[in-house]
């Protein structure tokens, strides 16, 4: 999996650079684009789609996925990818303390990252927002490592050492992709 992914992104700033710089300051999507989650039909690939020019609607049965993926098909590993600019992380950063809401499903949609969002504020809340969401589009992706382990299936094969779960950022503004681990059994927060 390691020489695949320095594979995959070796050529994230030669090829696509000039495209990288000019989506990376906003999201400008025209179209929605609800889609499988099967990596052979990606219609970004499909149909010649440059980053930020579609939304990819990608969160509707995560939980049959992984099921699925890890019983049936018997992946080795899950790879959870957070990405910067990230509008999700932005509007999660941007909740009132309160709890009050302005809309109908976005922060419904965004609470779940609240333990991230919680941590950075605790660990990070003297840096400027910008950076808060930065260190929480990280943090969020490690939750995510371990909300994994709630699903019975991915702790047994975690456990056996049959399944590895990584995090990884996507800073698409400079071309850079890392990758970590989750420390097993995850330290509790």
């Amino acid at each position: 999996m390691a020489k695949e992914l320095k594979e995959a992104t070796s050529g994230l700033t030669s090829e696509k650079e000039e495209v990288i710089v000019q989506r990376s300051l906003f999201v400008s999507s025209t179209c929605p684009i609800p889609r499988t989650k099967d990596s052979r039909v990606s219609p970004s690939h499909v149909l010649d789609f440059q980053p930020g020019e579609a939304f990819m609607l990608r969160y509707s049965g995560v939980g049959a996925t992984i099921e699925y993926s890890v019983g049936s098909l018997g992946v080795e590993v899950i790879l959870v990818i957070g990405h910067s600019r990230c509008g999700g992380i932005r509007a999660l950063m941007q909740l009132p303390p309160d709890g009050s809401t302005s809309t109908d499903f976005v922060e419904d949609w965004v609470k779940i990252g609240l333990p991230a969002k919680e941590k950075v504020i605790l660990e990070y809340g003297d840096l400027p927002f910008e950076e808060q969401c930065v260190k929480c589009e990280k943090e969020s992706v490690t939750f995510s490592l371990k909300n994994l382990l709630s699903y019975p299936y991915v702790r047994d094969r975690v456990e056996k050492k049959e399944l590895l779960l990584l995090g990884a950022y996507y800073d698409f503004v400079v071309g850079k992709f890392c990758v970590w681990g989750l420390d097993f059994p995850p330290t509790e927060v």
